[in-house]
């Protein structure tokens, strides 16, 4: 596959607090095809953990 699929960009950076719904997000973008650009960046709101990460489709200029 040459793009990504439904029209999504080829760089991504999903954000989230850090629990199983943020980590689904980031294993569905693998699953589509996307691969892990760096590792995430993780800050604390004053509440909870945040989270970070950028995902970029295969082939993209990176």
């Amino acid at each position: 596959m040459s793009a990504p699929p439904d029209d999504l960009p080829v760089y991504r950076v999903l954000t989230g607090p850090d629990d199983a719904t943020f980590c689904r997000r980031v294993s569905e973008m693998i699953a589509l095809g996307y691969r892990l650009h760096e590792g995430p960046a993780v800050t604390f709101d004053g509440e909870r953990v945040i989270v970070a990460q950028a995902v970029l489709w295969p082939g993209a200029v990176g």
